[in-house]
């Protein structure tokens, strides 16, 4: 099945679990940066490939959580949504309008029901702004009429802070309270999608869990559609109805947080899971650790065939070197880009150690 097509096979949707419909729609998205060279940086050489066809779809009222490790293009693939970065190819859906070939003032129109939560509170809060205007300043932008102390106060009481925290400076705040005005200025709109990019990565362990909590409860009570961006496995299983999981531009595997969580399929995700620690000493003692060599691919210049194969585990000769993986259907619900997830699932292939040498000489 090509993963720009969208019905499964009869056998996949018989079986499938229903989900509403999708509020925002992905399909063959690509995010390339060009690598300029010669007199001016005129002449394009190659081009970084962040995020190189990805199709998602997130159902209204849920939340889909994206991970994988630094540089696979997570936090690329989010801005492109909103249209902070540039999407070289492909269509992203909002409500049925392409955001992708929006422009000007129909694109700041958009952006009004699409916002974002950033990584670091410091750095994305103004620190010369009172948190009031802070709060304000989308309202203002975007035109909308409201009385300043009523909305300032509202915005303030759903994040859990004090109406007197409107006279007040970023720098007067916890980490986890200028979270919490970031996640205020983005509602501040009234927005139906938000994505949270590493909402809770730059705070205290102690703090996360009350941020996370605040998030699911803005959803339930506003209706809103998430996609969380984080490394951490914990945070997306502890927030997410879905998992999509990300290697080099691509999304690899995806499933049901509880489905993914309890039988990853890929590679990759079972390398994942495996790096994760276990609380319980002798359980952790016992179990196998898939070690992945070497460090990830420069998207600039990607494996052939299957881009995880340079540090898989289970490779195949020939074929994995050679044909890209289609993310497919392998169980209801569970879709994996791997031409052996059966077989592997099956235990009739097994892993085998990659080196170091054999990591170099496939790049090379």
């Amino acid at each position: 099945m090509s993963t720009d097509d969208t019905t499964a096979p009869a056998s996949a949707t018989q079986t499938d679990v229903a989900q509403p419909r999708p509020l925002v729609r992905i399909r063959g998205l690509k995010v390339h940066y060009p690598i300029r060279s010669g007199l001016l940086l005129g002449r394009q050489v190659g081009a970084v490939r962040a995020v190189d066809g990805v199709d998602l779809d997130i159902p209204e009222g849920r939340t889909l959580g994206l991970v994988g490790e630094s540089g696979c293009g997570k936090s690329t693939l989010g801005k492109a949504v909103l249209r902070l970065a540039p999407v070289t190819e492909g269509s992203v859906e909002y409500d049925g309008v392409d955001v992708a070939g929006l422009g000007g003032e129909e694109l700041r129109k958009m952006r009004r029901h699409m916002q974002m939560v950033f990584q670091d509170p410091l750095a994305s809060l103004n620190p010369r702004q009172s948190v009031e205007t802070i709060l304000l300043e989308p309202l203002k932008a975007h035109g909308i009429a409201y009385d300043k102390r009523t909305r300032v106060r509202e915005l303030l009481d759903q994040v859990g802070l004090p109406a007197s925290a409107s006279a007040k400076y970023p720098h007067e705040f916890s980490g986890g309270q200028r979270q919490r005005i970031g996640i205020a200025r983005a509602i501040a709109l009234e927005p139906r999608f938000v994505i949270a990019d590493e909402p809770v990565s730059a705070l205290d362990v102690s703090i996360q869990a009350q941020v996370l909590n605040l998030l699911e409860e803005l959803q339930q009570r506003l209706g809103l559609t998430y996609l969380v961006i984080a490394h951490d496995l914990a945070v997306v299983r502890h927030v997410s109805d879905e998992v999509a999981v990300m290697y080099l531009g691509g999304v690899v595997e995806q499933a049901s947080a509880d489905d993914l969580y309890a039988t990853p399929r890929h590679p990759y995700t079972k390398a994942l899971m495996s790096a994760v620690p276990v609380p319980d000493p002798k359980v952790e003692a016992k179990r196998t650790r898939i070690v992945l060599a070497g460090d990830l691919p420069s998207p600039a210049d990607p494996p052939s065939g299957c881009r995880f194969h340079t540090r898989c585990p289970f490779k195949q000769q020939t074929r994995c070197d050679t044909e890209r993986p289609e993310l497919r259907i392998v169980a209801p619900g569970h879709k994996v880009a791997c031409h052996w997830a059966e077989e592997i699932e099956a235990g009739t292939i097994k892993a085998h150690q990659v080196t170091e040498q054999q990591v170099s000489d496939a790049q090379t």
